[in-house]
């Protein structure tokens, strides 16, 4: 059945809480609120019971496709389970009721947490330093990217070109621009990987740095990094890690011991915190020696057993996010790690890495393989034959749903024609590898035997197929009774 907005279900009159009475004297508003900012009009929010309210977002919680649901075959964004053990720590009262301006002396507990978090990325990474501010990836590409321009300033030789290889994560180029450099675009070769000729035409005394995703978006690693870093290097330019296939590596190899100078971590893909949804994310951000000076402030110092915050840093590039950055996300992250141990670590990378090659294995010899060479933890297939039989990629997309599995990443790399970007993550069972395999081969069986299905997919979802232009083109989420 169709769920009705809250709006189509208020009832004047009607509501589901109850105000404790004022504990301090009442007084008009208008005392301490200007009026030209007081409302005129009452709010046109719903009037509705608790219970009903509970219902309505139950149910949008069981039509809604969800990690707790279902697999997230998700290319370069690592949708793995969340661990419920996070969410009971992040949930501990001396975490939630800590006010952001308590004393240092009242914050001990929070600090140590933050403080080691921040060392093991740095092990973990192979870095000098490191912030935990960053409320996402992108913000973590943008504050590296901040630090590399203070970098280059302050050696009195400011650069203006960042290099970005056709294989990198998609929002490198956008952090560029933001950043104020001018981005620049480095080809691959007949491997997938970096064209070395290719760079050393782009590399001059203009370039800032280059921004590599290692392993990179196609899913393989970029077997000439020692070439790549000391070209870089030997240019007077910065090597930037982006760690969205962080999870690809972790005890395995160290951004730091391939020569990058900035790699930012995205917790919620490499450490199972939550993601998307628009909720707070963290990125936070680790970098060698070269870079430690212009971190952001505040940074978590020790002097014994005492965790302090660090406000004053010359060469910072000073604050970028509110207070330290999203704690709840780094008390889940904290958590994971501490659960999984070192060991542990290497386990998921190799995990990973296994799934993503089994699940190769089994689709290979249905879909075109973008490139031959052996992956890592993602891999990315193109469904340009099965365009050529009347069925793009969309259309096997949309089909999934109807066999239970949220799609993977279509149409990028923009490098491979009807782009299938597919990432197991180390979490889901063979059983499950299986399933989604299973859907894939059937789907495309169903190409010849009945083509409608796929145009006319989804037909099990509560909402059919959308007009995506049109939604793109004309969003309104504004409700009008």
């Amino acid at each position: 059945m169709p769920e009705k907005l809250l709006f189509e279900k208020s009832v004047a009159g009607r509501k589901g809480y109850t105000l404790p009475k004022l504990d301090v004297p009442e007084q008009p508003i208008d005392e301490f609120i200007p009026s030209k900012f007081i409302r005129k009009n009452e709010a046109a929010l719903p009037e509705i019971s608790e219970n009903e309210v509970v219902r309505h977002f139950v149910r949008l919680s069981n039509m809604n496709y969800h990690i707790d649901k279902g697999f997230y075959p998700l290319g370069s964004c690592t949708m793995k389970y969340n661990p419920k053990v996070n969410e009971v720590t992040s949930s501990m009262a001396g975490f939630t009721n800590l006010h952001p301006f308590s004393p240092e002396e009242f914050s001990q507990g929070a600090l140590r947490l933050m403080y080691e978090l921040g060392e093991y990325l740095k092990a973990i990474s192979g870095m000098e330093g490191v912030t935990l501010q960053p409320a996402a990836g992108a913000q973590g590409e943008f504050t590296s990217l901040l630090m590399i321009r203070a970098y280059h300033n302050n050696k009195g030789k400011p650069r203006n070109i960042i290099l970005v290889p056709d294989s990198a994560h998609g929002t490198n180029p956008a952090s560029v621009t933001i950043s104020g450099f001018k981005s620049v675009n480095v080809k691959s070769n007949i491997h997938g990987t970096i064209d070395i000729e290719d760079l050393k035409r782009n590399l001059n005394d203009d370039v800032a740095a280059i921004m590599i995703t290692n392993p990179n978006t196609l899913g393989i690693f970029e077997s000439d990094i020692v070439t790549i870093e000391k070209l870089v290097h030997e240019a007077g330019a910065l090597m930037y890690m982006d760690g969205a296939n962080l999870n690809a590596l972790l005890n395995i190899v160290r951004p730091g011991d391939m020569g990058f100078d900035a790699v930012h971590i995205n917790l919620h893909k490499t450490f199972s915190t939550p993601h998307g949804g628009g909720g707070p994310g963290a990125g936070p951000v680790a970098v060698s020696k070269r870079l430690e000076q212009f971190l952001p402030i505040p940074l978590i110092t020790k002097t014994g057993n005492q965790y302090h915050l660090k406000n004053n840093g010359e060469k910072s590039i000073g604050r970028i996010h509110t207070f330290f950055g999203n704690f709840g996300m780094l008390v889940r992250a904290y958590t994971y790690i501490r659960m999984i141990g070192s060991e542990g670590l290497r386990d998921i990378s190799e995990n990973a890495i296994i799934n993503a090659n089994y699940l190769l294995s089994r689709l290979k010899n249905h879909f075109d393989v973008a490139y031959n060479e052996t992956p890592m933890h993602e891999f990315v297939l193109s469904g340009e034959k099965q365009k050529n039989r009347g069925i793009r990629v969309m259309d096997i997309a949309k089909r999934l749903l109807d066999y239970g599995f949220h799609a993977p990443t279509t149409y990028f790399p923009l490098i491979v024609k009807e782009a299938l970007m597919i990432e197991p993550t180390e979490t889901e069972t063979k059983e499950t590898l299986d399933a989604f395999a299973d859907a894939l081969i059937k789907i495309n069986g169903e190409i010849t035997t009945n083509p409608e299905l796929l145009l006319t997919a989804p037909q099990s979802t509560p909402v059919k197929r959308l007009d995506d232009t049109r939604g793109t083109k004309q969003l309104d989420a504004c409700y009008k009774g």
